[in-house]
């Protein structure tokens, strides 16, 4: 079955006569489309495209089997006409428009009813082509990040390694990035999501970089911690060996059929069992694709099995408020029996000079 019989074949399960996809990722992953502005109308006979003039030209080249309609008046009227010409009754709706829209969809006189994840849900098992794209934005981002390792040392900022990791990503065929790139020293590194500033890396700094590729649509995620050598290194080297054993323990424990909270609780488990639980406060993981966090989610409150052709990231960390942070995060993608490790670069300590 392809993606847009799913979504048909679903309209009657979800109580709906037509679905209204506006998410640009859902609008790209069934239609193809890549601009900034478009969404679907899809009845179970009829399969509408709608954009405004920017993507006249763009969208007949990208997407097939759908009417297109270039807009020349507001969305909503223009959706709400064609919704009731296809004798549209229901009309489902993703529940992640925003309240301004839905609004104006109610005063066009359909009845309308939210939809929750059905096309995410459908995203979460990766197609071959999907996964050669991540596997390519996954080489990128390391090839990328081999380009700028050697200035990562003391007297180095982090605003500087970020900049130029941003450039090499971008030179390597990235047209977006997935998330700005993370570089925390020091103190800063005990932020599991800390923003890159002026400060210079300094001797017995723990350095966490966090960074991505994409290629197609689709990106990647990782990161690598370092530890600028210098004095009272004995903690720090402690938590990184704990940190790459959580790591290495929740990725022995990926593969088809496993709860997702059993995946998080082979990081957890490991890092509690040190006595540093406490400062473990986010999930393990989550999904990678067309977003860089996606479902599923690897962590204490998440839903579901790992499926087979799912990808993940495994990043479990400890942050000591006042010493650092120390996080390890590879991708990888759920098999039968086990999991292959998208990610290649090594994750041993390295110590910077």
């Amino acid at each position: 079955m392809n993606r847009l019989d799913a979504i048909t074949s679903a309209l009657e399960v979800k109580g709906v006569d037509g679905m209204l996809i506006s998410d640009l990722k859902n609008v790209r992953y069934l239609s193809g489309f890549s601009g900034s502005s478009g969404c679907l109308l899809i009845t179970r006979d009829k399969k509408f495209f709608f954009t405004d003039p920017r993507y006249e030209e763009q969208s007949k080249r990208e997407t097939t089997g759908f009417e297109i309609f270039i807009e020349r008046e507001e969305r909503p009227k223009l959706i709400v006409e064609k919704a009731k010409s296809a004798g549209i009754r229901i009309l489902g709706f993703e529940s992640t428009v925003s309240y301004a829209f839905y609004r104006s969809l109610l005063r066009k006189g359909l009845a309308v009813k939210a939809v929750s994840s059905l096309v995410e849900d459908m995203r979460v098992i990766k197609e071959r082509h999907e996964l050669t794209m991540i596997r390519k934005a996954a080489e990128r981002a390391e090839a990328s990040f081999l380009r700028v390792r050697p200035y990562i040392r003391k007297g180095a900022s982090e605003w500087s390694i970020a900049a130029m990791l941003e450039e090499k990503l971008k030179k390597s065929g990235c047209s977006t990035l997935p998330f700005d790139i993370i570089v925390a020293s020091g103190r800063n590194s005990s932020m599991p999501h800390g923003k890159p500033t002026d400060r210079k890396i300094e001797a017995g700094d723990l350095v966490i970089v966090d960074w991505g590729g994409e290629a197609g649509g689709y990106f990647s995620d990782m990161t690598r911690t370092f530890l600028a050598k210098g004095r009272d290194m004995d903690k720090k080297k402690e938590i990184y060996d704990i940190v790459l054993r959580a790591n290495m323990q929740a990725i022995g424990s990926v593969h088809e059929g496993v709860h997702v909270r059993s995946v998080d609780k082979a990081a957890r488990d490991m890092i509690k069992s040190e006595g540093y639980g406490d400062y473990f406060g986010h999930g393990t993981g989550h999904g990678v694709g067309l977003d860089v966090h996606e479902l599923p989610r690897i962590s204490r409150l998440g839903r579901g099995t790992v499926k087979s052709g799912m990808v993940i990231t495994i990043e479990p960390g400890i942050y000591l408020p006042g010493i650092g942070g120390v996080r390890i995060e590879d991708m990888v993608v759920a098999g039968e029996k086990g999991c292959r490790v998208l990610t290649a670069l090594p994750k041993g300590l390295e110590i910077i000079n």
